[in-house]
């Protein structure tokens, strides 16, 4: 199963609020960077963000799922509806992000 274009536009939706939230295609599949850090994807229409300690400590009772074969494993974003939250979760989560790799 892939992700549709309908859920990827209710995300962004829900993400507006934040600054610089953008997104990239992957086989069917779409990545989400906040402030070019990649903070999670979607993967069959279900939002999933990296295991951080503050989404953790956020979402204590989040799942964690594989977004497809042989991945890490990924926190569950099961409150997709309240905006707040997701630009409070993706906020505490940004300074624990990697920085993004240069490209050559």
């Amino acid at each position: 199963m892939s992700s549709s274009k309908e859920y990827l536009d209710f995300i962004l939706g829900q993400l507006s609020e934040l600054d610089d939230i953008s997104y990239r295609a992957m086989m069917r599949e779409y990545i989400i960077y906040y402030r070019s850090k990649v903070v999670g994807s979607i993967y069959d229409d279900r939002f999933l963000v990296k295991s951080t300690k503050s989404a953790v400590a956020m979402m204590p009772n989040a799942v964690m799922e594989l977004p497809y074969e042989g991945a890490k494993e990924m926190l569950l974003v099961y409150d997709v509806d309240n905006k707040e939250f997701l630009r409070l979760l993706l906020e505490a989560m940004y300074e624990e992000l990697p920085a993004p790799k240069k490209k050559k």
